[in-house]
């Protein structure tokens, strides 16, 4: 991988890209959803509307069990990554107390904590990966002695020190959540992402790798922090000891939901093969992983400034939107210095 100390910041090189004219088609933009399932997903629709249960009936529990068999651990739909991502915060007993969280983030993942009465303390990144950085996770978790911890695995791989971290949580009683929302299909020697900390939460958002419009799913290996999200996406029914709101997941979107993670492998090898063929010889600079570890490739980052790039993750830093004066030098570099090289699954066209 070429050397990111030797990149200038925002670097023009647009090597990388076609012109327009000649554009191939897994960089023009798509919805992850094969053509090839329309049917089966119309006849899950009616499978919906002729049993008279659009919520809460058998289709978010068939999406579940697929979630559970492609995972790993057990899963509980909801209908944002916000509902789960609320859930674990609130069974952690976050209220008043302090969560740690990268800045290299999306803002949902701050605003979950201090949505759910929590402050929030800012951790550096690595630039080799994006991620969180387990030096600086170690001295702020020394420093702030926080209640719970979200590592956020981002562009689509895992982050290369989920161990570490996962470690040192379970050693000092950090209640650890996985913010998987950028991670369907991602994996390390078969290890799938949400499997290392105490709940793992994904989202399905309309641009994500697999999609329902709107959704999420929480997975965890504990069955107090399962049976506390189910009870806390339905205001807390039965016996109301949880006290949750709304994020129930609809049957219609559950439908969208069973169609798509039972694609989701074949969408991870395409993605793969074509990144593998067409982007990496003409990508030098691009995001490398190490051994046993394979991305989802929601994202296919170079550390070079494209002007045509499908976004940055993230070209303003979360401690900087919130004002927080912390010095996170690698946080701001990578925010300078990467790009995403559009790809985009499109079955119909190879």
């Amino acid at each position: 991988m070429t050397d990111p100390d030797a990149l200038g910041a925002r670097s023009t090189t647009m090597t990388t890209l076609p012109s327009q004219d000649s554009v191939p088609d897994f960089m023009r933009f798509a919805i992850g959803f094969d053509p090839r399932d329309r049917e089966r997903f119309h006849a899950l629709i009616d499978e919906v509307l002729d049993s008279g249960h659009w919520t809460e009936g058998d289709m978010v529990a068939r999406l579940e069990a697929a979630w559970e068999l492609y995972n790993g651990l057990a899963a509980v739909a909801t209908s944002s990554w916000a509902g789960g991502a609320l859930a674990a915060l609130n069974f952690a007993g976050v209220k008043g107390e302090t969560v740690l969280c990268p800045s290299n983030t999306f803002m949902a993942t701050p605003l979950a904590a201090l949505g759910a009465g929590a402050s929030v303390e800012f951790v550096d990144c690595n630039r080799e990966d994006l991620c969180m950085s387990f030096r600086d996770f170690e001295a702020k978790a020394e420093k702030h002695k926080p209640r719970a911890a979200f590592l956020v695995h981002i562009g689509g791989h895992l982050a290369f020190e989920v161990e570490e971290i996962a470690h040192y949580c379970s050693e000092n009683r950090i209640f650890l959540i996985e913010d998987c929302a950028h991670a369907q299909g991602a994996e390390w020697n078969g290890r799938k992402a949400g499997t290392y900390g105490d709940a793992g939460v994904y989202s399905l958002y309309a641009t994500k790798t697999i999609t329902t419009g709107e959704g999420g799913v929480l997975v965890s290996s504990r069955p107090e922090v399962l049976d506390y999200a189910r009870a806390f996406r339905n205001y807390g029914k039965p016996s109301y000891e949880v006290h949750g709101l709304n994020f129930r997941m609809n049957e219609f979107t559950a439908a969208m939901g069973l169609t798509e993670i039972e694609r989701l492998p074949e969408i991870v090898a395409w993605k793969n093969e074509i990144a593998r063929k067409h982007l990496d010889p003409v990508n030098p600079s691009r995001l490398e992983l190490p051994g046993g570890m394979v991305s989802g490739l929601y994202k296919y980052i170079v550390f070079e400034w494209l002007e045509r790039s499908t976004g940055r993750v993230y070209d303003e830093p979360c401690h900087r939107i919130m004002g927080h004066h912390v010095k996170l030098p690698n946080t701001d570099w990578v925010a300078r210095n990467h790009s995403c090289v559009p790809l985009y699954y499109r079955p119909e066209s190879e």
